[in-house]
């Protein structure tokens, strides 16, 4: 791989020249998945949701991913358990694993309730332009999580998690040099999970399919674009613009253009902002989210469990004291299953694992991010280095 020289490197363009021009993070998810026809007057849109509001409270609840093994379940219902694989009846793991008291007595709630929360956090994140189409906009966003799952982890035989993984790290670092979004840097990783099974790469050419992943991600992502030379300038120029572009084409074509994806980043604000959770629990969430993507092992996991797996072990990291309603709303986020038990304690035993050895690592750009004053310093909790005693909290 092409050493890139990233501490005498010159920036190659100002991204924030024009803020007026660059999007509110977390929009063009709504821009995509938002309903044709949002823009018709109001005296029609609200005839065409009449009927909606006639419904029965229970028809919001629905099944998903029949591929998988694990369903994914919204909301309580009496009928909500799945059967195991050796015919046990198992109830779907909540995102707060030791449970609530009281919990019972909410079941009834959770279906308004969640959906009124759902709305008001899609509004804050500026990923709705109108509030009644945002139980739609989350519905779209649980079924294109299913899109495109990868059925195992394992890579082409002449590619290794370590290999991976330095790649990972080397984008990381790109991309925080280019100021993109951060929606760009998990759809850029996703498509590189995608192309590394999808089509033939060599080696050599490996951090040329992830630079053009990263690119392929910036155009369905950022206003504000770097030109191709740039980013030939970032690989010491060891691959040609006509490679690059060659490159783009056989990606799309392997991919059959299908670059949809939404990220776990999404469910991650999504449900810190139903559960209330505070800025550092959410900060300390985003790390172990980030550090998942120099994970092999997590590309088989859907965005939501990824995101609920964060949550718990970032909840349980910082042991923060409990607040009014905090717990009332934790229980209420954590009404949306994501799978069952044993795949999210083996998500948050993978999390554990490499946030206790992240300062370690040489694939150490992530820990650097999260270590600055901005990001509250989490990568350097001091309960993220006990090995031992973290793995110990998700057991």
């Amino acid at each position: 791989m092409a050493k890139t020289g990233f501490c005498d490197s010159k920036p190659l363009l100002d991204l924030h020249k024009k803020a007026d021009e660059r999007r509110a993070p977390l929009r063009t998810w709504s821009n995509a998945c938002g309903p044709i026809d949002r823009w018709q007057p109001v005296e029609v849109e609200e005839s065409r949701m009449a009927p909606v509001k006639m419904e029965p409270e229970r028809r919001w609840e629905r099944r998903l991913s029949a591929q998988t093994s694990d369903g994914i379940i919204m909301g309580f219902h009496e009928d909500s358990l799945t059967s195991s694989a050796d015919g046990c009846v198992e109830e779907p793991v909540l995102l707060y694993p030791h449970g609530l008291q009281g919990l019972h007595s909410l079941q009834a709630l959770v279906p308004s309730l969640l959906r009124h929360e759902v709305e008001t956090a899609l509004e804050k994140l500026d990923l709705i332009w109108d509030r009644g189409c945002a139980w739609d906009v989350f519905l779209d966003m649980i079924r294109t999580q299913t899109r495109n799952p990868l059925p195992n982890a394992d890579l082409p035989r002449h590619f290794t998690d370590s290999t991976r993984s330095v790649l990972v790290d080397w984008l990381i670092q790109v991309h925080e040099m280019m100021h993109f979004q951060e929606e760009t840097l998990y759809l850029a990783i996703h498509l590189l999970n995608r192309s590394l099974r999808e089509i033939k790469v060599t080696t050599v050419n490996l951090q040329l399919l992830g630079m053009v992943c990263l690119f392929l991600a910036a155009k369905k992502e950022e206003c504000l674009l770097p030109e191709v030379s740039g980013l030939c300038y970032l690989m010491d120029h060891t691959y040609t613009k006509h490679q690059l572009l060659r490159m783009e084409r056989k990606v799309l074509l392997g991919l059959k253009f299908d670059l949809s994806y939404c990220p776990p980043l999404l469910f991650l604000l999504l449900l810190a902002s139903v559960a209330r959770c505070s800025a550092k629990l959410v900060w300390m969430a985003r790390y172990l989210l980030e550090l998942s993507l120099l994970e092999g092992q997590c590309v088989v996991f859907l965005p939501m469990q990824l995101a609920g797996a964060a949550l718990c072990v970032a909840r349980q990291v910082l042991q923060e004291p409990p607040t009014p309603g905090g717990d009332a709303a934790w229980c209420l986020a954590s009404s949306v299953h994501v799978g069952s038990e044993s795949a999210m304690l083996r998500i948050m035993h993978i999390l554990a694992n490499a946030a206790a050895k992240a300062h370690s690592r040489e694939t150490c750009a992530t820990f650097i991010k999260f270590s600055s004053p901005e990001t509250m310093h989490v990568s350097r909790h001091p309960g993220l280095k006990n090995d031992a005693g973290l793995l110990g909290v998700c057991t």
